[in-house]
């Protein structure tokens, strides 16, 4: 408020808007300091109000208030680079120390996009942004003399760290004194000795009091407690400090009073006051009229911060030209604080001056004491030593990391990793630092503003190549010895998907055996993708076949998963031999990328076919009779066995064996071609009927076979007819004891057979007389007799055959030329004759 006094007979008011001429307006918060101290009001209006002013404001006061504004606008422009704030000590954590958003002009959405953040110098921070308000508040409650000790004002500098784009804003904190400590007294009882002789008007100093606050809440003023020898003084040191000085103001007597005991008090200036005591001791000497004079006034000492304890630092030296008890000298501190007396020691009989503690240039870099020499007598001198610390180079810089990205993707262009702050409390080149990272890492420091740094990527990474970098940030001073500090981080570099999976191999070729079952297992591809995580998850599938009308589908099934393939029918391999078809492996990226392979699948024959007889047909309505004349010689071919097998390879080669025979040693059959040849000469006794059994197998595993039953009818140059297929089927079953009865029954029907023989020949002869060669045979145009062989089946032997039977001529004997088949005619005329197929089946029969 402004004073009273200006306002003895009028009224005022304070309001937040200002709508009157006659205002004297205050608008900027940031002038609290300086207007508090001129007795303004902040943030506010002082007018007079209307009907109650009977003295108005003098014109000179309004004038020079406005200046006073004017001038302070001025000096604000002039310092506006950095924002300052001011704040008792002791004030709890989360106080309020200023609002940030409104002093940097921005708005909260801004202040939080930017991601404002607070850093004091050090490790140790004392302020904290609260980011919904804007409002700058503190992380712990300060003590000011703690941070600052005797040094006034007390100013914390921090920094206002703001991103996108990083700018850096110098901010102080000055830490005002509150009145928290009382004035103390190092001793409780300070002696004092005065020669009986000293005249009035003499001034005796006394010790002073410590008083660890700063200001008017320091030692003020000092009192004594009322006599009759003494007043008191207050008087000011060089270095500002007040000091007692004690003054004679009647002649002491020692033999009157040869003690005084008084009570001296200091007092500060806070509000309320703090006071401290101690009592003055004060001994009457008889006369000593010589004091102790130094030989330096003032000692100059500069000592290392690392000097052991107990180091000589300087013997101070003082001469009295008394004799006796008043010429032995004492030397003591002399009005020393209280670093004084932790840090050093004085013999008080030599004056030397030795460390009692470890020094330290951070903490304290001068020191002023002065040294005392009394004599018996109670005469004494002074003189002063001031000591500055020599800085060495003993702390190693220190990092603080102010923001920190561990995952960067590997296709980011120039990007900010890290931001950091160095700091080292030494002094000249022990405090220069210079900072570095690895080499041949894709990452660059940049420095911001001073001894802040910015740590950004070169260029894009590729994780495939390094997945992780581990960074070790070294700061060095540039002192003897160079100390340094390591920092590291570990940047991951996540991954994109930039690579496509890639098949083991281009082409797989897998092999199944037919007649598998559902579900089988018939091999697995596999691709891999240096890609990691979602982007190096794979997904298999079967691509569309090139031909439509393939069903791939229902032949092959692969898992989407694992890449293994299944046949998910019986495959055949009668029907199908070899497949190929295309499978894709696609990642679940986005986008997705694929490739695909090439897969042969090959289907392997099982013998599951047994061998199959053409000829003869087995299922024909009649069997089939082979006719075997007597005469014929060994090697004579009978007949042919022809059979097919379905399967391939191996399990396709048929080899023939006779299983069994009415006579075992007279027939046998070639294993290769199935021939079925005589194996000896025919003798009358060998019977006229003849069952043989062959078996055909192939050379399977298991080995599969079929069966054929071949009859054999035996006749003498084709004169004799072979009984019907019903009799021979009879005389098949029955033993070789015939009874009678049987015996003239074949006789008859024998001899009918001869008589058709011969009709028929003779009708052959006559007809084909003229057009017969000697080697020539003349075939009937007309119905085949019914008594020749006639064969009918399915299959490939799917025709009809006849049987000529050429006699050789020139000979009266009735002996068989060749057995020729002959093609009826409608097997000539028809539209389904293929010379081929009649050429194999010649072949088969070995038929020439």
């Amino acid at each position: 408020m402004l004073p009273a006094t200006s306002y003895q007979k009028g009224k005022y008011s304070q309001v937040k808007q200002c709508k009157k001429r006659d205002e004297v307006k205050i608008i900027e918060s940031r002038y609290l300091s300086w207007l508090q101290s001129n007795s303004f009001v902040i943030n506010y209006c002082i007018f007079w109000t209307e009907g109650t002013m009977k003295t108005p404001l003098p014109k000179a006061l309004q004038k020079r208030q406005v200046t006073a504004i004017v001038f302070l606008l001025i000096l604000w422009e002039v310092g506006s680079e950095t924002i300052k704030y001011s704040i008792l000590e002791e004030r709890d954590s989360g106080s309020f120390v200023g609002n940030l958003a409104k002093d940097l002009g921005l708005g909260i959405e801004e202040l939080v996009m930017r991601g404002a953040q607070i850093f004091s110098k050090g490790s140790k921070q004392h302020l904290q942004l609260e980011q919904r308000s804007g409002n700058l508040l503190l992380k712990e409650k300060l003590d000011r003399e703690e941070l600052c000790g005797d040094t006034d004002p007390c100013i914390l500098p921090f920094q206002v760290l703001l991103k996108n784009p990083v700018q850096f804003i110098q901010g102080e904190l000055q830490l005002q004194d509150v009145n928290d400590h009382a004035p103390e007294f190092l001793e409780n009882e300070i002696l004092l000795k005065i020669v009986e002789s000293t005249p009035p008007g003499a001034m005796f100093p006394l010790k002073i009091a410590q008083d660890l606050d700063v200001g008017s809440n320091t030692v003020q003023n000092y009192t004594i407690s009322t006599n009759s020898h003494f007043h008191l003084l207050t008087r000011i040191h060089s270095d500002g400090r007040k000091y007692p000085e004690l003054v004679l103001d009647r002649v002491l007597d020692h033999e009157e009073q040869p003690e005084l005991r008084l009570t001296l008090r200091a007092q500060d200036g806070g509000s309320p006051p703090k006071s401290g005591a101690s009592q003055v001791l004060i001994v009457v000497l008889d006369i000593n009229d010589n004091a102790p004079e130094f030989v330096q006034g003032l000692y100059e000492v500069k000592v290392p911060e690392n000097s052991p304890m107990g180091s000589l630092i300087v013997t101070v030296s003082a001469r009295d030209l008394d004799a006796g008890i008043h010429g032995e000298l004492s030397y003591s501190f002399f009005q020393s604080s209280s670093q004084v007396n932790q840090a050093f020691e004085i013999n008080r009989g030599t004056g030397e001056i030795r460390l009692k503690k470890q020094l330290d240039f951070e903490d304290i870099r001068l020191y002023r004491m002065e040294i005392q020499a009394t004599d018996g007598g109670g005469l004494s001198g002074k003189c002063t030593v001031a000591l500055e610390v020599m800085d060495i180079n003993d702390n190693a810089p220190e990092l603080t990391m102010s923001s920190l990205i561990s995952d960067i993707p590997e296709n980011s262009q120039e990007i900010v990793v890290a931001i950091f702050g160095i700091s080292d409390p030494d002094s000249a080149d022990n405090g220069k630092m210079v900072c570095s990272i690895q080499d041949n890492l894709p990452f660059i420091l940049k420095q911001s503003v001073e001894n802040f740094y910015t740590l950004v990527t070169e260029g894009p990474l590729d994780r495939e190549s390094t997945s992780q970098y581990n960074i070790t940030i070294t700061v060095s001073d540039m002192g003897t010895p160079r100390l340094q500090t390591e920092h590291s981080i570990s940047v991951q570099v996540s991954d994109v998907n930039d690579n496509a999976p890639a098949f083991t191999h281009t082409s797989y070729t897998l092999r199944v055996r037919e007649n598998n079952g559902p579900g089988l297992h018939i091999g697995s591809v596999s691709a891999t993708d240096r890609d990691a995580g979602t982007n190096a998850q794979l997904t298999y599938s079967l691509l569309p076949p090139p031909e439509p009308h393939l069903a791939l589908a229902s032949l092959v099934a692969i898992d989407a998963d694992s890449g293994q393939l299944f046949a998910l029918r019986p495959l055949d391999y009668e029907a199908l031999q070899a497949l190929e078809f295309r499978v894709g492996a696609a990642d679940r990226g986005s986008p997705a990328l694929s490739s695909q392979a090439l897969v042969r699948l090959l289907v392997l024959d099982a013998n599951d076919n047994s061998p199959f007889v053409l000829y003869p047909m087995q299922n024909a309505s009649a069997p089939c009779t082979e006719l075997l004349p007597r005469a014929a010689e060994p090697g004579y071919l009978l007949t042919k066995v022809v059979a097919v097998d379905g399967d391939s390879g191996q399990n396709a080669w048929l080899s023939y064996q006779l299983l069994k025979a009415t006579e075992p040693g007279l027939f046998s059959v070639w294993p290769h071609n199935g021939e079925v040849r005589t194996a000896r000469p025919l003798s009358e006794r060998d019977a006229p009927k003849h069952r043989l059994l062959v078996l055909v197998r192939d050379n399977g595993e298991p080995p599969l076979s079929a069966s054929v039953t071949l009859h054999v009818l035996l006749v003498d140059g084709f004169s004799q007819p072979y009984l019907p297929l019903q009799e021979a089927a009879a005389e098949q079953g029955r033993g070789d004891a015939l009874t009678l009865h049987l015996v003239v029954a074949l006789a008859s029907v024998s001899s009918l057979f001869l008589l058709c023989v011969l009709v028929f020949v003779a009708v052959r002869l006559c007809r084909r007389s003229r057009a017969a060669s000697l080697s020539g045979c003349a075939v009937s145009q007309g119905h085949f007799p019914g008594h020749l062989m006639d064969f009918s089946g399915a299959g490939t032997l799917s025709h009809s055959y006849q049987y000529e039977v050429c006699l050789a001529g020139g000979t009266r004997a009735n002996k068989f030329k060749f057995l020729k088949p002959i093609l009826p005619s409608f097997l000539s005329e028809g539209a389904d004759w293929n010379p081929e197929e009649n050429s194999n089946f010649r072949n088969n029969f070995g038929v020439n």
